[in-house]
């Protein structure tokens, strides 16, 4: 085999190994979502939050994990979809979108998966509570659809802006 086969071989199988990406699944209601598990800092269970005045009623408030300041998302109620219970059994997902720690509420968290591009659809221009611009995509995973969050478009959106607003508020406090 020459080096320039060997050279193209190698730069194939770079390509499918990129092409390959990990999800976390969890679910809202009775939809199946995934976020790209490389934002993905930890997953724990649901504790007292410090509220936030005037914050709209999907950021439940803030909590202290570790010296950090992280607002908690509900997302049930951002998307209105599910019920938004606190108890033993609520999940939050605690991503860093660039240098911002937030923790996202679920009603639960099934699996990490593999995806490739092939396996990945394009996302649907209606039919699901997530706004379009939010999306990845969609997969087949055993026997339900999954829909591909894109985490930080959601989180760097407008959404951001108010966390922006509500941690420094909450720094404020603390001087």
């Amino acid at each position: 085999m020459s080096d320039s086969q060997r050279s193209a071989e190698s730069d194939e199988s770079q390509v499918t190994r990129t092409d390959v990406r990990e999800y976390l699944t969890f679910s809202l209601g009775e939809e199946h979502y995934a976020i790209d598990i490389m934002a993905v800092k930890e997953i724990r269970g649901y504790e007292a939050v410090t509220r936030i005045a005037n914050a709209p009623d999907f950021i439940k408030g803030v909590i202290n994990l570790r010296g950090d300041i992280v607002p908690i998302v509900d997302l049930r109620i951002k998307f209105n979809v599910g019920t938004a219970s606190y108890d033993e059994f609520t999940i939050v997902i605690v991503i860093q979108i660039h240098d911002r720690m937030v923790g996202i509420v679920v009603d639960g968290v099934s699996d990490v998966i593999s995806l490739s591009r092939e396996e990945r659809r394009p996302p649907p221009e209606f039919g699901v509570a997530f706004d379009s611009r939010f999306l990845v995509g969609l997969a087949k995973v055993q026997d339900h659809m999954v829909i591909l969050v894109n985490i930080e478009a959601l989180i760097s959106s407008q959404e951001l802006g108010l966390v922006d607003a509500v941690t420094q508020e909450a720094g404020n406090g603390d001087s």
